[in-house]
């Protein structure tokens, strides 16, 4: 089996956790901090704080997370045939 299949696999495994581990912390401050009536919102920079939280400050650390995991966890990985000449 080609290395780069197991180097591909991990790495997807890391893509579906890290969707995952957005979703849950979207849904969680969505749904979580947006289910009290408006009158009870908290505002931080103009925006409710569900929102806040859930879409800006999550998009931030997602960002931030993706960028580390590809500079120091994902590998380069060439799409060359190993034993191809041409």
């Amino acid at each position: 089996m080609d290395p780069r299949f197991k180097i591909a696999h991990r790495e997807a495994w890391i893509g579906v956790g890290l969707a995952v581990v957005h979703f849950i912390w979207w849904f969680g401050f969505a749904y979580g901090l947006g289910s009290r009536p408006v009158e009870e919102y908290t505002y931080i920079l103009g925006f409710p704080d569900w929102f806040f939280y859930s879409c800006i400050v999550g998009f931030i650390l997602i960002s931030i997370t993706v960028i580390i995991l590809a500079k120091y966890i994902l590998k380069d990985v060439s799409f060359e045939e190993e034993g191809d000449e041409s």
